[in-house]
């Protein structure tokens, strides 16, 4: 049967005053160390151009390591046997890591976007299929609020390795509204109701010109594509007014929007 009194027994005459000084001394140059140490780091990383809560990121690794080795330093002045305490950490740490590879995988993601900038807090941008306006950057995962109030969580490790769309980057955004004119409708008579539309409707910006041209040729009558640009915040109520504006100039200038319609021919015998 393990006798553990005697074991602590035997392990505390191994601890000669000489070894409890010695690692007191470790102990204090250590943590001497690790508070020069992480100034210099601070100082270090503030000349970066690397964002504040990644350089909290990295100070808090640096951290973790330095006091780590403080750790193994002071065990070893004590005379303990550090292969023994490394194997273990190095088990331990593989468990870990092997446990949480998905949390590391979005810890590194979260890293790849905060450092890359693909997108910042107010941006609208889109990836897999959900859009929204980012609220919310962290290292696990990027917060995202649709247009209908929702709130989306997507994972760093899937955002960094697909594909983005950032519709505010530029601080503008295109509007390309199509509509459709009947084939007896004259071409100029119907770009020219599509200006004044674009005219009516405020927050269109001037640059780039707003421009129209004859797209397609329906079934039923021919396309015409209205583009213009406007600010990213007044993109929506852009949008929408031109449509409204667009409807009332077709109808003053007497073009007619067509729709399909299905002829029925009844035949008696």
């Amino acid at each position: 049967m393990f006798d553990l009194n005697g074991a602590l027994e035997r392990f505390a005459g191994k601890l000669a005053l000489e070894n409890i000084l010695t690692a007191a001394v470790t102990l204090l140059v250590c943590l001497v160390a690790v508070r020069l140490l992480m100034k210099v780091a601070r100082r270090l990383l503030g000349r970066t151009k690397l964002e504040e809560r990644i350089r909290r990121y990295v100070l808090m690794a640096l951290k973790l390591l330095l006091y780590t080795l403080t750790v193994v330093f002071t065990a070893g002045s004590l005379g303990i046997n550090m292969t023994s305490l490394v194997a273990l950490l190095s088990v331990g740490s593989l468990g870990i890591t092997l446990a949480a590879e998905d949390v590391l995988g979005n810890v590194a993601g979260g890293l790849v976007i905060l450092s890359s900038h693909p997108f910042a807090i107010g941006d609208f941008i889109e990836s897999g299929g959900v859009s929204g306006t980012v609220e919310e950057i962290s290292l696990n995962h990027t917060k995202l609020i649709t247009p209908d109030g929702l709130t989306a969580l997507l994972p760093n490790k899937e955002l960094a390795a697909s594909k983005v769309t950032n519709y505010t980057v530029l601080g503008r955004r295109r509007i390309a509204w199509r509509m459709s004119a009947a084939y007896g409708a004259p071409t100029e008579t119907v770009k020219a109701a599509c200006h004044r539309a674009v005219e009516a409707t405020e927050h269109i910006l001037n640059d780039p010109a707003p421009a129209v041209y004859l797209t397609a040729f329906g079934e039923s009558g021919v396309d015409f594509t209205v583009y213009c640009w406007a600010s990213a915040e007044d993109f929506w109520t852009t949008q929408f007014a031109l449509a409204e504006h667009l409807r009332e100039e077709f109808a003053q200038a007497g073009v007619e929007i067509p729709y399909n319609k299905l002829d029925v021919h009844i035949q008696k015998d």
